[in-house]
């Protein structure tokens, strides 16, 4: 019962990581509302220079965010891409099986081979506190930390769902229905 614990906290974490990343997309909408009205009325100023670069490096750093912690949030809803010709016209047990093993031998590897990469980048930026070299130019190492951190949040996801696909196939976690049926005549998810 531990694993389980462990993975409805994890599936908590990211559901409340992602829900509030989503909110990230509101203000890059006014960020680029704001920029675009800047460019409009004071297109030649000093001040536009200054306030453009920050503003669209900000939107950048914004999306970056949207994404790296939007990641987790996606596998934990089942909302990632996926090609579901054979996918979806297997049984359950058989689904539980190759997502087990895609965690296992795809997944986890790839994300803490990630973490693992951009980790020295991250600390490099941190301590050097480089920005982008402009005058107005943010600091780096924030949106470099997304990087790491995006993929310990998939990495701890894709380890929760491994714990559920296991409980699963064991017969400890009820066989909840797919999020997306296929469609049987065509084999694509609705």
């Amino acid at each position: 019962m531990a694993p389980l614990r462990f993975s409805r906290c994890v599936d908590g974490i990211n559901r409340w990581i992602g829900q509030s990343a989503a909110w990230l997309v509101l203000a890059v909408t006014l960020l680029t509302t704001l920029h675009a009205l800047v460019r409009k009325f004071f297109n030649k100023s000093e001040l536009f220079h200054q306030l453009s670069l920050s503003v669209s490096e900000s939107s950048w750093y914004l999306f970056a965010a949207i994404f790296m912690l939007g990641g987790a949030y996606t596998l934990l809803e089942n909302e990632h891409v996926r090609i579901d010709i054979l996918f979806g016209n297997l049984s359950r047990r058989m689904q539980h099986v190759i997502n087990l093993l895609g965690g296992v031998l795809f997944l986890l590897p790839m994300t803490l081979l990630l973490v693992y990469f951009s980790w020295p980048d991250f600390v490099r930026y941190w301590v050097s506190g480089e920005n982008g070299g402009d005058a107005g130019s943010l600091v780096r190492w924030p949106v470099k930390g997304l990087i790491p951190l995006g993929f310990v949040l998939l990495s701890l996801q894709g380890v929760s769902e491994i714990i559920k696909s296991l409980a699963r196939l064991s017969g400890k976690l009820p066989d909840d229905a797919p999020r997306h049926e296929a469609d049987p005549s065509t084999g694509a998810s609705a």
